[in-house]
């Protein structure tokens, strides 16, 4: 059903985005204690739409005395929130879940404004984001504690899932709302408040989501919002009333916020890098796969930490690739919210260089570009931060497009000669994200699951991201942590076990005797 309504309403987004509807701050205020204050801050960072290069806002590096103000914000809200039955926590969800689906149009066409992403891809990242809101309505079954009666007897044992305190959430700029809402609606339904760190490049679309929170009347200071850069990372990592942090990002970041949370004595989850393959088997439907494929890789211009970046073409299936890049120069590129479009610009100068970076180095170190998208440029946006689709044949282990991840329109394309190579290949990458197989046959696939060392699996689908009622379950190199991110590892993150053993004596019953001796159950 939100299937066939992103697509219908697409005109109706892209209309909304062309009136101009948004009033961009000139720089950006964090949200603390319910209120927009303006930061006092010396130095910012510019957000410029990816198509156009129009400056779109500033966002400033928040002052060590407003990071202050906003922890002691949630700190003093915590004690009040934690306390409110669950019941009227899960009814804040409902509340918010009513609203972002009724203002879906606008988050999508703001994502666009500063993300560049296609409106349809757009709103494909508010309904995920929403779909963990949905779940956190109703996590009461998963929240429940443990209890055994008459462990000993008079004595019975029984554990709370309680919240943890203030946590914090540091998200990404490739998904600008539903990274966000993977992190702090969980949060405060479990109990705790919350401080989010937008991307600096992409941070008016979470502004837009503490609107709607305080249309629903939030209790203020439940969920606060400060600005910045990695300043501010340092000191979420640092401040010691903070008790968790959540992350999604890129493994030179999040390797030290796992690092300095730890060191911290944070409870922490880092989501990070991926190299995602897809292998291919000769008795697979080979238009399906191909069409999976090419969606996959060059969706979102390939700025997906679940992007299918890396096709293993498996025996005969090598003879595919000229059709692979025949459908791949099908795709149009352009402006995110024109209709038609399917491949965006990227989300900011620098990534495109480093792309670029890497698809040279590709043909330096022996690799072939059956299609080069390096020289693209736009004829209606040629200032526009584009990299036209690109396919990389006869890409081998120890070439650097393979060993980093590219995190732009660019397809892997890697040969070899069984499953078992393939399975072989994939194990030995640093990461494990997310893997695909397509083939016609049960057995393979269930060998290929067996054997595989990535955390999310696909079964002629191409990119296996599970729904809330699961996790997501990175793993290697791309996650750090021991609870993933939503579902009921989400809920786990954010509470912890407090667990009460209670004697009830009776008056005629014998009781304590002096003994120094360790105390055993009886």
């Amino acid at each position: 059903m939100f299937m066939s309504h992103l697509y219908r309403n697409q005109k109706a987004v892209s209309a909304l985005y062309n009136k101009n509807m948004f009033h961009f701050s000139k720089v950006l205020p964090n949200f603390i204690n319910g209120e927009f204050v303006q930061s006092k801050a010396t130095q910012f960072f510019e957000v410029r739409n990816p198509a156009t290069q129009e400056l779109i806002t500033k966002v400033p590096q928040t002052t060590e005395a407003e990071f202050n103000e906003a922890v002691a914000v949630a700190a003093e809200q915590y004690k009040s929130w934690s306390q409110t039955p669950l019941l009227e926590r899960q009814r804040y969800m409902f509340a918010y879940q009513d609203k972002i689906r009724k203002n879906m149009d606008k988050i999508a066409a703001l994502i666009t404004a500063e993300n560049g992403k296609t409106l349809a891809d757009a709103k494909g990242d508010v309904i995920r984001g929403l779909e963990v809101v949905e779940h956190a309505c109703g996590i009461s079954h998963i929240i429940q504690g443990e209890t055994i009666e008459n462990v000993a007897r008079g004595v019975d044992t029984y554990s709370y899932r309680v919240p943890l305190g203030v946590c914090a959430g540091i998200a990404p700029f490739n998904f600008p709302a539903m990274i966000p809402l993977w992190m702090f609606p969980y949060a405060i339904t479990c109990g705790n408040t919350f401080i989010l760190k937008p991307s600096e490049r992409v941070p008016n679309t979470s502004q837009y989501l503490m609107e709607l929170l305080n249309e629903i009347n939030l209790p203020k200071g439940v969920v606060n919002v400060v600005h910045g850069g990695f300043d501010t990372v340092k000191q979420i990592c640092e401040d010691k009333t903070i008790r968790a942090i959540s992350f999604v990002g890129g493994n030179k970041a999040g390797d030290y916020i796992y690092e300095s949370g730890a060191k911290h004595h944070k409870r922490v989850q880092v989501n990070m890098g991926a190299k995602n393959h897809g292998v291919f088997l000769p008795d697979c439907d080979k238009e399906d796969a191909i069409n999976a494929l090419v969606s996959a890789a060059f969706g979102a211009a390939g700025q997906r930490c679940m992007a299918l970046t890396t096709a293993v073409m498996v025996g005969e299936t090598k003879n595919w690739v000229p059709e692979i890049v025949e459908k791949v120069k099908e795709l149009k590129l352009g402006n995110g919210a024109e209709s038609g479009v399917d491949v965006a610009p990227l989300c900011y100068a620098d990534l495109k260089k480093n792309v670029l970076r890497l698809l040279d180095s590709a043909v330096a170190e022996g690799a072939t570009l059956p299609l080069d998208g390096r020289s693209f440029v736009h004829p209606k946006y040629p200032q526009g931060n584009f990299v036209g689709p690109t396919v990389i044949d006869n890409v081998k282990p120890h070439m650097t497009c393979y060993q980093e991840e590219i995190f732009g329109p660019a397809l892997c394309v890697v040969h070899v000669d069984t499953l078992e190579e393939a399975i072989e290949l994939i194990n030995k990458n640093q990461y494990g994200n997310g893997t695909a197989i397509f083939t016609k046959s049960g057995s393979a696939a269930r060998y290929f699951q067996n054997n595989i060392e990535c955390g999310q699996i696909g079964i002629n689908l191409p990119i296996p991201v599970p729904l809330p009622m699961f996790s997501f379950t990175g793993s290697k190199r791309s996650f750090g942590g021991d609870l993933n991110f939503y579902g009921k590892n989400g809920v786990k993150f954010f509470t912890q076990f407090k667990t009460i053993t209670a004697r009830w004596k009776k008056d005629q019953d014998a009781g304590y005797k002096v003994s120094t001796s360790f105390p055993v159950m009886k």
